[in-house]
């Protein structure tokens, strides 16, 4: 075991306290949060200086951006699981390897993408009933925000390969600099320059090219690392496993994205462009919210991998019921905050449009009652990609947000009407909460965690 440099270092062969699990994940919960801050800035700047139109159409296009940069998200979490278990079990040297080839198949996937979503971006807009009044200024801030999505990628990789490297709370100073960037660049580009959306979309891609680039400099330096950037050749089947275990977290992005463009559609179809401009406000506090739950599950996931593969049983139990104490107390704390706080939220987004505020309100406090269990089902498919069962991990993505919302939401509104949608994401997470608790169960004596 290696030695500690500082008497507060924290080591993923640690056992783990309240207190220990806790400082560990705090570092990637901030950092996720920070990150999520990326597009509400946008949202913020947009609405209250373009106004309520432009708003409407960067919050019409931006789940499309994020199915292209949700790519990351499964190498990183996938990747990270894989190198994490290999440290577990004392093979350094091929999780160097291992974390290296993540990066370079990240850089050559984003370089695939881009320019098949800057091509995209207009057909699938026109597909998902963009309106005249929004079309063109969807199709531009997407395309170049698009044009950054190798950088997003990274971004979204390193997020997860900092924590294993026992470095997060590098991870969130690269964040904040990040998020900073973005927000400092937004005020000089659109209140100083005047640039509109082209001034909120070339902040937001600068912003990612600052938290995609700077762990790379990291990782190369000579300084000894728990992982590094090495000098290796490509090999198919880590690769492959590393997607297939992490295809849960880019299911989960893309069901999401799916999703909030279905939503999207019929919220033109129930409330016309007030609906989307709501949905887009609801959305930004559920990117901070679930960014608390994404940041626990990232952070802990190391964890789980680490004593997965150095097969300490009692480690995995101590994990798995500390996190949900954690997070189904967070989870009460975050319900009555977003219910407490609807309109003064919703004010700082749309508080210059009566009728629109009124919408909002409504829609986020009936919104805010999902958040009950959508930090338990995000630790649960996060729980088993660290254990490297990916198929299950994607399983309970997959059903949770794409096929139970996207039947809530198609359905509920012709009994509700606006509100079915509203109350969507509340049933399709009861329906994952009790499949979630049946995987738990019933995988406990495979793994030993119960």
């Amino acid at each position: 075991m290696r030695e500690k440099t500082a008497k507060e270092a924290i080591q993923l062969s640690d056992h783990f306290t309240y207190k220990k699990l806790l400082r560990f994940v705090a570092s990637p919960i901030i950092m996720m949060v920070f990150t999520s801050i990326y597009g509400i800035v946008d949202g913020l700047f947009v609405s209250n200086m373009v106004g309520k139109y432009a708003f409407v159409a960067l919050n019409f296009v931006y789940p499309f951006i994020m199915i292209l940069g949700g790519t990351g998200f499964m190498i990183g979490t996938g990747g990270s699981a894989l190198v994490a278990k290999e440290l577990g079990r004392g093979n350094k040297e091929k999780a160097d390897r291992y974390f290296t080839m993540m990066i370079i198949v990240t850089v050559i996937l984003g370089a695939v993408i881009t320019p098949i979503g800057m091509f995209a971006v207009r057909p699938v807009a026109k597909l998902l009933g963009a309106t005249e009044a929004f079309l063109e200024d969807s199709v531009l801030y997407g395309r170049i925000v698009i044009g950054f999505t190798t950088a997003f990628m990274l971004q979204n990789v390193f997020q997860s390969f900092l924590t294993v490297a026992e470095k997060p709370k590098l991870g969130l100073l690269i964040t904040v600099i990040a998020g900073v960037t973005n927000a400092i660049l937004d005020a000089l580009f659109m209140a100083v320059f005047k640039w509109g959306l082209v001034g909120a979309a070339v902040a937001t891609g600068i912003g990612q090219l600052v938290g995609g680039i700077i762990p790379i400099v990291y990782f190369c330096g000579k300084k000894e690392k728990l992982i590094k950037l090495v000098k290796t050749k490509l090999e198919i089947r880590p690769i492959l496993q590393a997607m297939t275990n992490g295809s849960s977290e880019l299911m989960s992005n893309i069901s999401m994205s799916i999703v909030g463009m279905l939503y999207n559609a019929q919220l033109i179809k129930y409330a016309g462009e007030n609906g989307v401009a709501a949905y887009g406000t609801i959305m930004y506090v559920q990117f901070i919210f679930n960014a608390i739950y994404i940041g626990y599950a990232i952070g802990s996931a190391p964890i789980i991998s680490y004593h997965y593969g150095a097969e300490n049983k009692a480690e995995l139990k101590s994990m798995l019921k500390r996190s949900v104490t954690l997070i189904g107390a967070a989870s009460l704390v975050l319900t009555a905050t977003a219910i407490a706080a609807a309109l003064p939220l919703s004010k700082i987004f749309v508080g210059y449009d009566k009728e629109l505020l009124e919408v909002t309100v409504h829609g986020m406090r009936i919104f805010a009652v999902s958040f009950l269990l959508s930090g338990l089902n995000i630790f649960a498919s996060s729980f088993f990609t660290a254990l490297n069962n990916g198929l299950i991990s994607a399983i309970i993505s997959f059903m949770r947000t794409l096929v139970f919302q996207t039947a809530a939401v198609l359905f509920l509104p012709y009994a509700l009407g606006l509100d079915g949608i509203w109350w969507a994401i509340t049933i399709a997470e009861c329906c994952a909460f009790v499949m979630s608790l049946g995987f738990v169960f019933g995988k406990r004596k495979k793994y030993g965690y119960m």
